[in-house]
């Protein structure tokens, strides 16, 4: 029979095998890495002390109270975003650059800034519903268990949910190339003022969105069109960023990039694409609070 100190270090050892995938679902569910990391450690401080042994199926379990404590963070950080000052953006997280993570389907684009942004439009329970049922496999009943609701009305979540989702930008996916061809026009523009390879690749309804917090300068509300977004860029992004260091850097499962000044983040920068390869949205993150913690995690 093994001892408590074994038993102990048995579910320490569990808990961090599941760690990453708590990470990820906590963070798809709030934005935010700081408020996941949170979350999964109040989860991890429930596990250590709660009968282990007791419980059958460890994985769902520990879901089941990382998704609950989410939700009460959800409900409480939505009164905060309404006294939010300009356009809130989910935390960028920075994830590898490879060729195959980038181009996974599901859990990859799941990870996206557009993608965590639709998912503002779901009440809390519709967002875990959705998260765990179509991005993490979950069945209905475990998921109607995990939200303490009737599987019925679990269903009416999840539907309600994809209603609100718009499921062409889930499933689309942008190659590596088109990315890089994007990437490399973009930074030509802004750093020359050249245009003309930027110009087809932008969507004409294109929207760009900057997130500053209050803390740090940046556009209050979102910059729309072609046109517009074009002129922004020649006439305030190059003389914002005339001294900028740029690198590209995987962020959110896409190509985007981190921009540095006297060895310091200022600027991170993401991109999303319609259906036809073309980009319809430009994230542009300078909240320090939310660039401090642009590092590589591993996350499911």
């Amino acid at each position: 029979m093994k001892n408590n100190n074994s038993n102990k270090i048995d579910g320490i050892n569990l808990f961090e095998e599941i760690r990453p995938n708590l990470l990820g679902l906590a963070y798809r569910i709030l934005g935010s890495m700081a408020d996941a990391e949170d979350m999964v450690q109040d989860t991890f401080i429930k596990w250590d002390k709660a009968e282990q042994q007791a419980i059958e199926i460890p994985k769902a379990w520990l879901t089941t109270v990382c998704t609950r404590c989410c939700l009460d963070q959800l409900r409480s950080v939505s009164r905060t975003r309404v006294d939010y000052i300009g356009t809130w953006l989910p935390e960028p997280i920075h994830t590898s650059n490879d060729s195959e993570l980038i181009a996974s389907i599901e859990l990859g684009q799941s990870l996206t800034t557009a993608f965590l942004l639709m998912l503002e439009r779901l009440t809390p329970k519709e967002r875990a519903a959705y998260l765990l049922y179509e991005i993490f496999d979950t069945s209905y009943a475990e998921v109607a268990h995990t939200l303490q609701i009737k599987e019925i009305s679990c269903r009416k979540l999840v539907s309600r949910a994809k209603s609100n989702i718009d499921q062409t930008k889930i499933r689309n996916t942008t190659s590596v190339q088109k990315q890089e061809e994007f990437l490399n026009a973009f930074q030509l523009a802004v750093t020359s003022g050249e245009i003309s390879e930027l110009t087809s690749l932008l969507a004409g309804d294109i929207k760009l969105n900057a997130d500053g917090g209050g803390k740090v300068s940046a556009i209050l509300k979102p910059i729309e069109g072609r046109e517009s977004v074009i002129a922004f860029i020649v006439k305030s992004l190059k003389i914002y960023w005339a001294n900028c260091q740029w690198k590209k850097v995987g962020i959110n499962n896409s190509l985007g990039f981190s921009l540095k000044e006297e060895n310091n983040i200022t600027a991170i920068l993401s991109f999303s694409y319609d259906k036809q390869d073309q980009v319809d949205g430009i994230f542009i993150m300078r909240n320090p609070e939310k660039i401090n913690n642009f590092d590589e995690i591993s996350i499911h």
